[in-house]
C-alpha cells in the first residue's frame, strides 16, 4: 500500500477514536473519477473506464468502470474498516435491501466543484445531484430500517469526498482561453471555487455527515494525461502545480473555518499534492513501485515514472485518454 493510502486511511480510521464499534460502519462517497467506482458506466457519457487497461490487475482481470488498473481509494479504505465489500455504485441495480446498510458511491467521474466543470462529458451527476441522490438513499434506506435507525447509521458513517482537479484541468485550462479563465485570474478563480466548495460542504453537514475526509487535490500537472498534453521535456506542467499549490492551502484554511463554525472536528482536510509529489521527486524512497502497468502504454511518461512488471493494485491517478499499446 501506497504512503498517499496510509495517509488517508490513518486520517480515516483516526475519526473513530472514541467510538465503540459494534459493526462495520456505513461509508459513503463522493466526487470524480478519482472515487468513482462505476456510475459513470450507467450513463451515456464519454467519461467511462470500461475498456482496458482500466481494469488489468482488478480481481476480474476487466473493467470495473473504475479509473485504476485495480482497486481505488474507496475499496482500500472498506477493506481497511472491516467492510463486507466496497459501497456499490448507487445507480447499481444491485444497490438495495442489505447492501443499502453498507453504504453507497455517489462518485461520477469529470464531475467538479462548480455546475460547468465537465460540461464535454455531458451525462454526468453532478454534486448537487449526487447530494440529491444521497437524500434520496436516506429515504429509500428509512423505508427499510425506519427513520430513527438511518439518521443513526448517516450520522455514525464514514463520508469521503473529493473534488477539484477537474475544476482546473476540466475547466479553467481546458482551452487555452476558456470562459473562467477570461473571467478570473487563476489567484481569483481559486477562492471562488473555494467558496463553492464551502456550499457543499454545508449541505452534506445539513444532511447528517458527521465524520468526513475531504482530499486536496494531488499534483495535478504530473497525471499521465496532463504530462502528456502540456508536459515540456518529461516535466510537469507549471500551470496546473501552481493551481494545485493555490487550492491545497486554501481548501486547508476553508475546513478549520467550517468546523470552528459548526463547533466540531466533522471534516478532516488532506493535501495529497505533497504525498503525491514525493513519489516522483523521490522514487526509491518508495521501492520504484510507482503508477502502473498502464502506464507502459502511453509514450509520454515522466522521466522519474519506474514501470511496474507484476500485477499490482495501485490506482491511476487521472484518467489516460488515449493509450495506445506498443
Amino acid at each position: 500500500m501506497s504512503p498517499h493510502y496510509r495517509i488517508l486511511l490513518a486520517l480515516f480510521l483516526a475519526t473513530l477514536v472514541g467510538v465503540k464499534r459494534v459493526e462495520a460502519r456505513a461509508f459513503f462517497v463522493f466526487g470524480d473519477s478519482l472515487v468513482d467506482s462505476g456510475n459513470n458506466n450507467y450513463l451515456a457519457t464519454t467519461a467511462r473506464a470500461d475498456a482496458p487497461p482500466y481494469g488489468l490487475d482488478y480481481p476480474t482481470h476487466r473493467p470495473s468502470g473504475r479509473f485504476s488498473n485495480g482497486f481505488n481509494i474507496p475499496d482500500l479504505i472498506s477493506q481497511k474498516i472491516g467492510g463486507r465489500e466496497s459501497p456499490l455504485p448507487y445507480l447499481s441495480p444491485e444497490l438495495n435491501g442489505e447492501r443499502l446498510l453498507v453504504g453507497a458511491n455517489f462518485a461520477s467521474a469529470g464531475v467538479g466543484i462548480l455546475n460547468d466543470t465537465g460540461v464535454q462529458f455531458v451525462n454526468i451527476i453532478r454534486i448537487g445531484q449526487q447530494l440529491a441522490y444521497f437524500q434520496q438513499y436516506q429515504e429509500r434506506l428509512a423505508r427499510f430500517i425506519g427513520a430513527f435507525e438511518t439518521k443513526r447509521l448517516v450520522n455514525q458513517a464514514l463520508i469521503l469526498i473529493t473534488l477539484g482537479g477537474n475544476d482546473f484541468v476540466n475547466n479553467y485550462y481546458l482551452v487555452p482561453v476558456s470562459a473562467r479563465s477570461r473571467q478570473f485570474a487563476i489567484q481569483d478563480y481559486v477562492p471562488f471555487v473555494i467558496s463553492e466548495y464551502n456550499k457543499i460542504l454545508l449541505r452534506l453537514h445539513e444532511l447528517g455527515a458527521r465524520r468526513v475526509l475531504v482530499t486536496g487535490t494531488g499534483p495535478l500537472g504530473c497525471v499521465p494525461a496532463e504530462l502528456a498534453m502540456r508536459g515540456r521535456n518529461g516535466e510537469c506542467s507549471v500551470e496546473l502545480q501552481r493551481a494545485a499549490s493555490l487550492f491545497n492551502p486554501q481548501l486547508n484554511q476553508m475546513i478549520l473555518r467550517l468546523n470552528s463554525e459548526i463547533g466540531a472536528t466533522v471534516f478532516i482536510a488532506s493535501n495529497t499534492q505533497m504525498t503525491h509529489y514525493d513519489f516522483f521527486s523521490n522514487p526509491e524512497a518508495f521501492g520504484g513501485l510507482l503508477w502502473t502497468r498502464a502506464v507502459q502504454w502511453t509514450r509520454t511518461m515522466h522521466t522519474s515514472i519506474q514501470l511496474v512488471p507484476q500485477q499490482r493494485h495501485f490506482f491511476v491517478l487521472g484518467c489516460i485518454p488515449s493509450i495506445r499499446k506498443g
